[in-house]
């Protein structure tokens, strides 16, 4: 399988990443320099030195005084760390293995796969083959322990545990094949490109529907090569289908 790839940057741009390490090392510096001043220094003592009976007033500026010299150094340390791992996280991280990917390899250069396809509407379709079939959307669901359904309704596990909405991934996927239909058709041609569905789980309590199939993992390229071949999508459509793709990436 050939894999179509984004020509836009998967990192973020170096621009971006120079004012985030700037900003976070400011930031840094900024509250390891307040707590150096604070407590290395007789500062913060001069401020709050009164009488030896001070007022309501003096006792209050001096509470101000000392809560902005703890909570002012350790805040601004604690930003400034944040923002740097987070520019760290955006360098050095590399996206996981998609489930198509590895199905390529069981499949011929027939066969393109692409990758966060943008549609018109600025719906994402986060893998989208063509082949010698035409188009098909897979969507891949989350891991069995973190959904869970019962008939059309689907809930996922949320990181704090609690079971929030989630839209029903077949129908989703269905939704997903007739837009990327609709694009498709959009532009005047002479034919017409078949549009298929599926979702990819290991749960076998999800079953098909009329609109979108079901399969497990490995089995993509099994059910990739099962479809029925399009007669009128010859050498000079797949190219102009192509071109069509690469400029929604």
């Amino acid at each position: 399988m050939q894999l179509i790839a984004s020509t836009r940057a998967a990192r973020p741009p170096i621009g971006a990443a120079v004012i985030g390490i700037a900003v976070g090392s400011v930031l840094l510096g900024g509250g390891l320099f307040l707590a150096w001043i604070a407590f290395a220094t007789p500062v913060l003592t001069g401020l709050t030195a009164g009488p030896v009976r001070p007022g309501p007033a003096q006792l209050a500026i001096g509470a101000a005084v000392w809560a902005l010299a703890l909570v002012a150094p350790a805040s601004f340390a604690i930003v400034g760390a944040l923002r740097l791992g987070r520019v760290a996280r955006s360098l050095t991280v590399r996206p996981g293995i998609r489930t198509v990917t590895r199905a390529g390899a069981n499949l011929g250069d027939e066969y393109i796969a692409a990758a966060n396809v943008r549609l018109p509407d600025g719906r994402i379709v986060r893998d989208l083959v063509l082949g010698p079939f035409g188009l098909a959307i897979i969507s891949e669901l989350p891991p069995r322990n973190a959904t869970r359904h019962s008939g059309a309704g689907w809930e996922q596990r949320r990181p704090d545990g609690r079971w929030a909405h989630l839209e029903n991934p077949l129908e989703r996927a269905a939704r997903d094949a007739e837009r990327v239909r609709r694009w498709i058709g959009s532009t005047d041609r002479d034919y017409v490109v078949k549009v298929y569905a599926a979702v990819v789980t290991s749960d076998p309590t999800v079953s098909r529907t009329a609109t979108c199939t079901v399969v497990a993992g490995d089995d993509i390229a099994g059910w990739l090569a099962s479809l029925p071949p399009a007669r009128s999508l010859n050498a000079d459509r797949r190219t102009e289908l192509i071109a069509t793709i690469q400029a929604a990436l």
